[in-house]
């Protein structure tokens, strides 16, 4: 993108732009979008260092201009486009449960809100206002931003952990773990990797962590690994009230379809038939979505899903029925 401006402050303001967007560009490429010379574009860059905003220029082929990293510039720069999107991500992840901390998207919105010029402050305030999302976040408390990035930086330096953790129960406990990834699911921050308290693999709620601590003990995950399958897997054997076994008339790729991760595991029977395995709290729900597929079926267990699908089978039959 090219800067046709021709006042000086404005040619060092549309420098920092550049330096913020595509930090690393040479003094030709920036003397070229700013239609200047490269003698110019240094005496730019010395008139930030002046205002207190430190640009580093690395000589060599692959050098370059760039702020200091780390610096943190008080006006936020940010065209229409880019303060949409950001004030959008903020929102999306408030109703999915994606934010981490209490209060963080308020505190960010409001920060967005203050720096960004009026006309533009306008139009972010009036997609706040009017913006509506389907999406509920997950009961509860986010996790601490600290859990998220300290268990982010030991599962990419492959360094070991300790952690404070308080189970289903609020039972406490210490355990040394090996962290292979994280996952978001269904509202929810996990980890899973190796515990070496049970010495399997396991999976953890960030929000029930209470501390963390990386170590300097090094680890290799297994090659085959994958981080999302592990904890859609461990959600799903959970060990709730009741243990179903259901065979559903169709194919296996129309069940995975349908059918989200987290209901169950299914496995492919003869004759265009699926066992979903599956573990459940409540029978009633299992009965609606079971009916919902719309798909013959037959329970094997538990016995009570039997009834619960017929008490259903009875209501949706009474409010189907002529009134009187």
């Amino acid at each position: 993108m090219e800067h046709p401006v021709e006042h000086p402050v404005s040619r060092v303001l549309a420098l920092l732009e550049l330096l913020q967007d595509r930090p690393g560009l040479t003094g030709a490429e920036l003397a070229a979008r700013l239609r200047v010379d490269e003698r110019t574009v240094r005496r730019y860059a010395a008139r930030l260092a002046e205002l207190g905003i430190p640009v580093q220029a690395e000589r060599g082929r692959y050098g370059g201009y760039r702020l200091r990293p780390g610096y943190r510039l008080p006006p936020l720069m940010l065209n229409p486009d880019e303060a949409a999107s950001v004030v959008l991500g903020l929102l999306a992840g408030r109703s999915s449960g994606l934010s981490v901390g209490e209060g963080a998207t308020e505190t960010a919105l409001a920060k967005i809100q203050r720096v960004l010029p009026a006309p533009l402050r306008e139009r972010v305030a009036a997609v706040e206002q009017t913006l509506g999302l389907t999406a509920t976040p997950a009961a509860g408390p986010g996790p601490a931003a600290t859990a998220l990035f300290t268990l982010a930086g030991a599962a990419r330096g492959r360094r070991r952990v300790r952690l404070g953790y308080r189970d289903r129960e609020d039972r406490p406990s210490e355990r040394e773990f090996d962290p292979y990834g994280l996952v978001f699911h269904s509202g929810r921050w996990y980890t899973t990797g190796l515990d070496h308290r049970s010495g399997e693999p396991r999976t953890f709620r960030l929000d029930r962590i209470t501390r963390v601590e990386q170590g300097e003990e090094g680890f290799d995950p297994p090659e085959d690994f994958d981080p999302v399958q592990r904890v859609v897997e461990s959600l799903a054997a959970a060990p709730w009230r009741h243990r179903v076994e259901v065979e559903l008339e169709t194919t296996l790729a129309e069940a995975r379809r349908r059918l989200p991760p987290a209901a169950g595991t299914l496995t492919e029977l003869a004759g265009d038939r699926v066992l979903l395995r599956a573990r459940a709290q409540n029978l009633d729900g299992v009965a609606a979505l079971l009916a919902g597929l719309g798909w013959p079926f037959t329970v094997r267990e538990p016995a009570a899903l039997r009834a619960e699908v017929r008490a259903l089978a009875a209501r949706l039959a009474a409010w189907g029925a002529e009134p009187a």
